[in-house]
């Protein structure tokens, strides 16, 4: 499996300015906008405790509430499949759909089945599967990965939209308006749903007492989905689960002004047993959950309501889009997520981090994102997944920073030789860091030089 080169992928986007300056500006305004609405309720911090406890309980108790959620949404009239991986999760999903008779398959946004591949599994079988999230269905014609958890096509500008929208359903190349596009995409949507053999969604919230599900959405289409259609499946990952329904106020109130800055999404959508002569099938998927669970360092990841407050207040997110991930979750959750999936793979998406702390302090469930980032790095070191030239780098900086002799001569060079040095010893192919960085002019003279001048006096 080769790894994926976070750097190398973010480069071509870091490149192009406006595109940067816009997901840059758009992103941070998300974040000034969780903050204004976050500022506006005295009990944040409480809920954000709160929140963190229900999630943390049930995680610690998953095997007796995934029983109970099951028992009562049989209850329901509703038929509950389990699928360990990602593999029977799509078998599942196939075999429902061809049982049926199924063709066409309308959906909503769902990250799990992102991460099941399912799409190109159902569709190299002979059924149509049709994003009707927006984001999603630009991303889907665009032959691309979603790029955020929430606003899946964020690094895009209206032009680039309209490209696509060219390309694949015939409008004109040159009409980049927003609205104009998303009613182009809506008046090629809308005839598929009302013909559609079968909808999906995915789940935000799995309450275990009463066997039903939450899905959040701003466009309605979830609502479509699942409604219309005679059959409708939810894709549900096994750590969505809480305890009881009065437990869902508290992640209500967070999700929409954690991800988007909005006191509420406009479509809080509840479903708990199918419809009059409809059909509702769950399936409850693993998919490495259990593994994960199982890690002392990082099974607090499973708290995660997939907000994206962490992507949209990290700097290097922000800068280098989702995209450069090179998995289905990006940022920092990413960074934590996939190498659980594919450590070898993943191994350098922890060091696409500052670690100055924000994701932390912006989570809703309180997950300690920067801590478990930095774990991760030192499990690359130790397992020796790290890069012949950063294993190298770090070794050398190790000694080093060790010792303080070498130190202090490592100083004393720097601000001397370091200086003088051809602009082509220092920018090269074979430096990185300083493809985006100039090195900046060192002080006159160094804190301990000062501290030891000062206690002369």
């Amino acid at each position: 499996m080769k790894r994926v080169d976070h750097a190398a992928k973010a480069e071509k986007f870091v490149g192009d300015t406006k595109h940067i300056e816009f997901h840059d500006k758009r992103l941070w305004e998300l974040r000034t906008s969780r903050d204004t609405e976050v500022h506006g309720i005295p009990e944040w911090e409480e809920l954000r405790s709160l929140a963190s406890a229900i999630k943390g309980h049930t995680l610690t108790h998953l095997a007796d509430y995934l029983e109970e959620f099951e028992r009562n949404a049989v209850a329901n009239g509703v038929v509950v499949h389990w699928a360990k991986d990602a593999e029977e999760h799509n078998r599942i999903v196939h075999q429902i759909l061809s049982e049926r008779g199924a063709k066409l398959l309308v959906k909503s946004k769902s990250m799990l089945t992102e991460e099941c591949e399912m799409r190109p599994y159902l569709e190299a079988r002979g059924i149509t599967v049709v994003e009707t999230d927006l984001g999603e269905q630009i991303q889907q014609r665009d032959n691309e990965m979603p790029s955020h958890i929430v606003v899946p096509a964020v690094h895009k500008l209206a032009t680039d939209v309209a490209k696509v929208f060219a390309k694949t359903i015939g409008t004109d190349p040159n009409e980049s308006s927003i609205p104009a596009l998303a009613e182009a995409q809506r008046q090629v949507t809308r005839p598929l749903i009302l013909k559609a053999d079968a909808g999906m969604t995915g789940c935000n919230f799995a309450v275990a007492e009463t066997g039903g599900i939450t899905v959040c959405t701003n466009e309605g289409n979830a609502d479509l989905s699942a409604n219309v259609p005679p059959l409708h499946i939810a894709s549900i990952g096994i750590e969505k689960l809480i305890p009881k329904l009065e437990h869902l106020g508290v992640f209500i109130r967070m999700l929409s002004r954690s991800a988007l800055g909005s006191p509420i999404t406009q479509y809080t959508s509840h479903f708990r047993g199918p419809r009059a002569g409809g059909e509702l099938h769950y399936v409850l998927v693993d998919n490495g959950r259990s593994a994960r669970l199982a890690m002392d360092d990082f099974w607090y990841s499973l708290k995660c309501i997939r907000c994206g407050a962490c992507m949209n207040t990290c700097p290097v997110y922000r800068r280098s889009s989702g995209l450069s991930y090179g998995g289905v979750y990006a940022g920092p959750i990413g960074a934590i997520i996939n190498p659980t999936f594919d450590l070898k793979k993943y191994s350098l998406l922890p060091f696409a981090s500052t670690l100055n702390g924000s994701c932390t302090n912006v989570c809703p469930v309180k997950i300690n994102i920067h801590e478990q980032i930095y774990k991760w790095r030192q499990i690359v070191a130790e397992k020796r997944e790290l890069p012949f030239v950063k294993q190298s780098a770090m070794k050398v900086a190790g000694q080093v920073l060790s010792s303080p002799k070498l130190f202090r001569a490592a100083v004393e060079v720097a601000d001397t030789a370091v200086a003088k040095l051809p602009r082509a010893v220092l920018y090269n192919p074979l430096n990185v860091w300083g493809k985006q960085r100039e090195l900046p002019e060192a002080p006159k003279q160094t804190f301990r030089d000062w501290f030891l001048e000062r206690s002369k006096k």
